[in-house]
């Protein structure tokens, strides 16, 4: 059995050294490799993973031209996974790797993918917040299996790293992929530790983002909202105009309300433009798909 390891690196030059040896006698009783992906990182990662190519020959480096995004670059360390399983792995320690012997027990009952899942999470509390939302998300959209927490760190069986892989688009989701290609998946307890330097780097801005690449580029279910609110406003108002006339009729001197008048016209309008900016992501991501915008851009490969 090979293991491969794919540990997307950003800003990590102070961990990924440490990091990269404990994976190194965790999985000295396996045949392995390290797949390292710098998603332009702002510090001297890479430096720092270029030596540790030079140190190890089990050790692979992809250094990414600019800072494409967590998924991206674990995609693209999936196209260079040879192993019978790959074990994603943030480069934070926040996952010891000594569970990833855990993950692979697991994986050894027949699973296609196992997710690792934590008693208790060490994240800060805008992280988890943001994780229970995602959690909430993806259930509806992805029919993601109830009590199912999408973690990072997790163990993907060869066969569906293979499927994983053949999507070209440029809006990566691994979660929503792994959930098109299977549901025979496993959940194994593994410890989570406090992060040992800096932040997490995922700001308000980078999770809207990856809400969005849910939203639209894996479920249709946003656009089928559009149309079951769109019936449900259209009869309301078919009853409402109904009332009115009704009311005009026996109540001629009557005067009708500028108030309501002004009110429903701003919520039409309003939800118009929700719905039309709904239909305009899914145009505007179909568009730079089509404009063969790349997952990734490669700067340096040391194979």
């Amino acid at each position: 059995m090979k293991i491969s390891i794919c540990i997307p690196v950003y800003n990590g030059a102070m961990t990924i050294t440490a990091l990269v040896e404990e994976v190194k006698k965790t999985l000295h009783k396996y045949e392995f490799e390290i797949i390292l992906i710098n998603d332009g990182s702002k510090d001297n990662s890479e430096e720092v993973c270029v030596n540790i190519t030079k140190q190890y020959d089990f050790v692979k480096f992809i250094a990414l031209r600019k800072n494409f995004g967590e998924h991206n670059a674990v995609i693209c360390g999936l196209n260079y996974a040879t192993g019978d399983y790959t074990v994603i792995i943030d480069d934070d320690f926040q996952n010891p790797p000594s569970e990833i012997l855990a993950l692979i027990d697991e994986a050894n009952k027949g699973y296609d993918v196992v997710y690792s899942r934590y008693e208790e999470k060490k994240h800060h509390w805008f992280r988890n917040l943001g994780s229970k939302f995602n959690d909430l998300v993806a259930t509806w959209l992805l029919d993601k299996p109830n009590g199912l927490y999408l973690s990072s760190f997790k163990l993907i069986r060869k066969e569906v790293v293979e499927e994983i892989v053949k999507y070209k688009g440029p809006f990566p989701y691994i979660d929503g992929l792994i959930l098109r290609v299977t549901d025979n998946i496993g959940t194994k307890t593994v410890e989570h530790t406090k992060r040992v330097e800096g932040e997490s780097n995922y700001t308000l801005s980078k999770l809207i983002s990856l809400w969005l690449n849910m939203f639209v580029n894996f479920s249709i279910k946003p656009l089928r909202i559009a149309t079951v609110v769109g019936v449900a406003i259209s009869v309301c108002s078919f009853i409402l105009g109904i009332y009115f006339i009704v009311e005009k009729l026996l109540l001629p001197d009557a005067s009708l309300g500028w108030t309501s008048l002004m009110v429903s016209i701003l919520f039409l309008s309003g939800i118009q433009l929700i719905f039309l900016g709904i239909i305009g992501e899914y145009l505007g991501k179909q568009y730079l798909d089509q404009n063969g915008t790349p997952q990734w851009v490669i700067k340096k490969e040391y194979l």
